[in-house]
């Protein structure tokens, strides 16, 4: 729901080809009994990082010209992907010498990529004590007890191989990306800047410091990292979508057209131009959306191991897991609370999995009597959470996050419960083989466009976007003063995300404020340089920028949603429509403007139009969609109707109707659980 892509942790499996030198180079003042053979020699890479490394153990040096030709034989084995017989090799080798530091580390490494992190550990945990002074020990020690959960363990075995080797950048950058894992984005920071110190065009710590850069809302700063990773690398993998992206954050649209183009160009051609969730800022193009997902979704790839192999449970409820980093104070919270206090609970055990933080919200406290089991899985590993899952025997596991931030797709990936669902958090495909479901209603997913979903449809009867009855507005209204409104202007009101607006949509924008005489456009305060860009684009069009009013931030969301009433018409966006914002306004009893779209993000606010019976607010192409609220921009007496009509509708109507809708969701949850139960295929499903 609008947040932005997250980083991704760098592996460190690159410094096994580091060893074949570090071995070479023990060898060379090792006594040489005779000439290797010509498979036993490994071509010399260029250096990887300044000579001046600390010497290496005498326990981890070869005694032998054949112990090298060993090693070197399974580095080159272990590179070449043949790692059963790496594994053969290295394990063979240890038995005669025992915690050898390069043995250790290569075998470790062919564990760990085997998702065995517990052997891994084990091998490793007696090595570094007898091999201090070897950083790649360190190194594999760190990722062993990361991918166990032990990440304050992790980051001082990090930081043990930078003191031993001040220029080992992976660790660097492993320890930078589990930092920021953690929210410590300043201390990730310090990190990925000390790599660019040593290496100031590695391409992964220019990538990760813009990003903790977008964090900070350090706009300016992160444009130009972006800038500066796309000259070393023009086509880094997600580079220009993240230039792009932050750009549209801070409505900074130099060179929007042919960057969107180029992006999506990119996108038909199997590029890594974007990831999945800022292409749908810069494009309407479905196919291009799925592409994108299934490009991106190559990072979870499906588990060897699935947890969930056929059981059947034959459980008396059904055990329904929401999986999320968002049960808090954001959107998705905001709108599944009153879902999951709807719950029957004579027929679901529900259950929480909790990957974000505790914000100690209200919102978080009524969350935490809504489930039966509430899991705070933040520290957890997604192998740990997906066991725990499993050992709970979850029925259906749903997935209210995707690919937004703080995310765990690859629990999934692991098929920890017999039905996946994609539910809210992601309006689009996953693009993986092991999400079953998306729920979607007919409005965003039309049955011509199910080709373009790599999950089975289920279709709600009404709109797929939940709503909670339990979310009140304040009485009081403020006044348009108190808001910063003048008080007989018409009010255009858009409080979409910044990244939302874009240059054809402001241009339909400023015509209709050029067309209404005094009207001004009331938007949401996201950062200065969203602002003064806004206001900047406002004036190349022949608009005083006093007429953008831009709201700031109210403590109570009743606070918020009590002052839309001094709105006249709500502007959607387009191609990312508003979603939660458009179904606020609404509640308010604010008329929405939109247009329909092609893909998922450009039919929210249709979907909820018809939900509440005014499709006369849904325009069909942008022309329209500007006709439309000029119209109502100069007809007092028809937006007072509509108001009339709308505020009748959220009685009658199913988008305010809580119980209603969780009723529907569950005879749609029902269905998915039988047909796993009868073990039959999942299914298109329809709760019409």
């Amino acid at each position: 729901m609008g947040n932005r892509p997250f980083a991704t942790f760098h592996p460190a499996q690159e410094a096994v080809s580091t060893l074949v030198k570090e071995v070479s180079a023990a060898a060379q003042a090792a006594p040489v009994q005779r000439q290797p053979t010509p498979e036993q020699t490994v071509q010399q890479q260029p250096p990887e990082q300044p000579p001046q490394q600390p010497a290496l153990p005498q326990a981890v040096q070869p005694q032998s010209t054949q112990d090298q030709a060993t090693l070197i034989r399974g580095i080159e084995l272990q590179n070449a992907g043949q790692l059963t017989e790496a594994e053969a090799i290295f394990t063979s080798y240890l038995q005669t010498h025992p915690c050898d530091g390069i043995a250790t580390y290569s075998l470790a490494v062919i564990l760990m990529h085997r998702q065995d992190h517990a052997r891994a550990l084990a091998i490793l945990q007696p090595c570094v004590a007898v091999t201090p002074g070897f950083a790649p020990v360190w190194m594999a020690y760190a990722n062993a007890l990361q991918n166990v959960g032990r990440r304050d363990e992790a980051l001082a075995a990090y930081d043990k191989a930078v003191t031993i080797n001040p220029q080992y950048t992976e660790a660097l950058i492993n320890s930078g990306v589990l930092l920021r894992e953690q929210h410590r984005h300043a201390e990730a920071l310090i990190r990925f800047q000390q790599v660019l110190t040593i290496k100031p065009d590695h391409e992964t710590a220019l990538g990760n410091s813009g990003i903790i850069l977008t964090e900070f809302k350090r706009t300016e700063e992160a444009v130009a990292i972006f800038q500066r990773l796309l000259t070393v690398n023009p086509n880094y993998d997600w580079g220009l979508g993240l230039l792009g992206y932050e750009r549209l954050h801070a409505c900074d649209w130099t060179d929007f057209d042919a960057m969107a183009q180029r992006i999506v160009e990119g996108i038909h051609q199997g590029r890594k131009t974007c990831k999945s969730l800022p292409l749908m800022a810069f494009s309407d193009d479905v196919a291009a959306h799925q592409i994108s997902s299934r490009l991106f979704g190559q990072r979870f790839p499906q588990s060897k191991q699935p947890l969930w192999t056929g059981q059947r449970y034959n459980h008396k409820k059904i055990r329904l897991a929401y999986v999320s980093p968002d049960l808090r104070e954001h959107p998705v919270g905001h709108l599944m609370c009153g879902i999951f206090e709807h719950h029957d609970k004579a027929r679901f055990e529900t259950i929480a999995i909790s990957l974000g933080i505790d914000d100690k919200s209200r919102l978080r406290s009524r969350m935490l009597s809504c489930f039966d089991t509430f899991v705070d899985a933040r520290m957890m590993t997604s192998r740990q959470i997906a066991e725990l899952m499993r050992e709970m025997e979850v029925d259906i596991a749903v997935d209210l996050a995707g690919y937004t931030a703080d995310s765990r797709t690859d629990v999934f990936a692991h098929r920890p419960a017999p039905v996946h669902v994609n539910y809210l958090g992601y309006p689009g495909t996953l693009g993986l083989p092991y999400m079953d479901y998306i729920i979607a209603d007919r409005y965003v997913i039309p049955e011509e466009h199910q080709r373009f979903y790599d999950e089975k449809v289920v279709y709600l009867p009404d709109a797929y976007l939940p709503t909670d009855a339990g979310l009140k507005i304040a009485e009081r209204t403020p006044t348009r003063e108190e808001c910063g409104l003048p008080e007989e202007a018409v009010v255009f009101c858009s409080f979409s995300h910044d990244y939302k607006i874009n240059p054809p949509l402001f241009d339909i924008w400023m015509r209709l404020l050029h067309q209404v005489p005094g009207s001004v456009l009331w938007l949401m305060s996201r950062g200065q340089a969203a602002q003064t860009h806004l206001r900047n684009e406002a004036a190349k069009r022949g608009i005083d920028p006093s007429r953008l009013v831009f709201a700031t931030r109210v403590p109570m969301v009743e606070d918020h949603l009590a002052r839309y009433r001094q709105a006249d018409v709500f502007l959607d966006t387009h191609p990312y429509n508003a979603h939660t914002t458009a179904a606020d306004a609404l509640m308010a009893g604010l008329p929405v403007v939109t247009f329909m779209g092609g893909a998922f993000p450009a039919r929210v606010a249709a979907s909820l139009l018809h939900a509440i019976g005014m499709p006369e607010l849904v325009a069909d192409s942008k022309e329209g969609y500007e006709a439309l609220a000029l119209k109502l921009a100069q007809d007092r007496p028809l937006r007072e109707s509509l108001r009339t009509k709308l505020a009748a509708n959220q009685k009658t109507h199913a988008l305010f109707d809580t119980d209603r809708f969780c009723r529907n969701m569950e005879a749609i949850y029902i269905s998915m659980w039988r047909r796993a139960e009868l073990g039959q295929a999942h299914d298109q499903l329809s709760g019409d």
